[in-house]
């Protein structure tokens, strides 16, 4: 059996939820794996420009605390780090991790860098195909920041097999991360298909953190999670044939049901049969769950097909300037005096001219599920006493405008309806990012241990 657990599903999860992971893969010995899944395709744009603005940063923000309280443990048990925590920047990201080793008494640590996924200035990417999931989408002017494909686990393996103690990947696909401790513990083959189709289940099931095992699930009355401040992330039991067991430390809170893995089996699922990943087609239709104990659900039944011709390609985009403001009305009449503060900013960028898209919501009055035309609200909207906050958006290729429109809203104070107060603002540049298709052939992951040959 091989252990692999979840330190974190997104940038920005809960830095002390793989100490409880790591304590309990270490306690059942024989070493293991954790797996840190913060990359998403916003967040690597912005490491882009974060990177652009400094050559030592865009890698995850929360690195070292995310490592820091977890790596001599991780070390000491022989436990498997694989992060896509590396971004942009992948070599910085393990010049941090070696610095941070060398803080905590560890020594040099084998530290192997992923490549391959970085594909600006390789590739003309007008001559590629859109991918069918953002079809619909409107094309881009903005500058290319940057390119990067999914690679598959091959690299990690690669790497986790010559000795590598921790793997820093860039753009990956999601699922590699589990899969390639697990082709580097058991020598799967990678034509073996079923195997690689497990092994991509056991990483699309971790690769959210706590979604599995209680997290964006608890709806009080009706799907109770207990203990939702000290939710468990998973832990993947797998054995060599593939069939496995979602589970979480014990102690922790949480819980990992028929329900919650249902739930997480089927998110961002396209077609269950053919579920796209570099390095295998996942077919979902023949998976079999069983609750075999408490936060204890066998998987059973993936199959595999040969892998996509193309790979998916992440292009990100300098897109336009966003703004934001806020302002709050409470109080009798509460909810006509915010209707009359966004007539009042509507009339104001038309009297100033100013060349920009808007949208106003009233936070209290079904804003989330509004459309951007704004015709549900008139059928939702309660009246009478309330406390309700409007939020103002504006986007614009112009900076000038998009700040005089947010300026607009700041003049509310005195301009606009009575007991206005609260306001907020900010003003920022947006990235955009679309997904084409690239030839395989275009791309070529490998590995390097930090240090060597730099």
């Amino acid at each position: 059996m091989y252990r692999i657990g979840s330190g974190a599903g997104f940038s920005g999860d809960r830095v002390d939820a793989p100490q409880s992971v790591v304590k309990a893969i270490a306690a059942a010995g024989n070493g293991g794996a954790i797996i840190f899944e913060t990359l998403g395709e916003r967040t690597l744009a912005l490491g882009q420009i974060a990177k652009r603005h400094d050559p030592d940063k865009g890698y995850e923000p929360l690195l070292e605390e995310l490592l820091e309280p977890i790596l001599s443990q991780c070390i000491s048990a022989s436990i498997v780090v694989v992060g896509n925590f590396g971004a942009a920047n992948p070599t910085a990201a393990a010049t941090v991790i070696q610095a941070l080793a060398a803080r905590l008494g560890l020594g040099a640590l084998r530290v192997a860098v992923v490549s391959g996924d970085d594909l600006l200035g390789k590739i003309d990417i007008t001559q590629t195909e859109r991918w069918e999931g953002d079809g619909r989408l409107p094309d881009v002017d903005g500058d290319v920041i940057a390119i990067n494909a999914y690679i598959g686990a091959v690299a990690i393996a690669d790497a986790i097999q010559a000795g590598a103690q921790i793997v820093v990947t860039g753009r990956v696909a999601d699922p590699a991360l589990a899969l390639g401790p697990l082709v580097a513990h058991f020598g799967w083959a990678w034509d073996d298909l079923d195997r690689m189709a497990s092994g991509t289940l056991v990483g699309h099931l971790l690769e959210c953190g706590s979604q599995v095992s209680g997290g964006f699930f608890a709806d009080p009355g009706f799907n109770d999670v207990p203990d939702t401040a000290n939710i468990g992330f998973p832990i993947a039991e797998v054995e060599s044939d593939g069939t496995f067991v979602i589970t979480k430390a014990a102690g922790t809170g949480g819980l990992v049901d028929l329900r919650t893995v249902k739930e997480q089996l089927l998110y961002e699922i396209h077609d269950p049969a053919a579920y796209l990943t570099p390095d295998v087609t996942l077919d979902l239709t023949e998976v079999e769950l069983e609750q075999i104990g408490p936060d204890r659900v066998r998987v059973t039944g993936a199959r595999g097909h040969a892998a996509p011709a193309k790979l998916k390609a992440t292009v990100s985009y300098y897109g336009d300037w966003l703004g934001e403001a806020e302002i709050s009305y409470a109080g009798p009449n509460a909810l006509a005096r915010a209707r009359l503060a966004i007539t009042t900013i509507a009339e104001r960028i038309r009297r100033r001219g100013l060349s920009l898209r808007h949208r106003a919501d009233i936070v209290g009055s079904v804003s989330v599920f509004d459309s951007d035309d704004g015709k549900l609200r008139a059928e939702f909207e309660a009246t009478g006493p309330g406390d309700f906050r409007v939020r103002f958006a504006f986007g614009s290729l112009s900076q000038a405008d998009v700040a005089c429109a947010v300026q607009e809203v700041n003049a509310l104070y005195c301009c606009g309806p009575s007991g206005g107060g609260g306001i907020r603002q900010s003003l920022k540049p947006r990235v955009r990012t679309l997904s084409q298709l690239v030839p395989r052939s275009l791309v070529n992951a490998d590995y390097q241990f930090a240090g060597e040959g730099q």
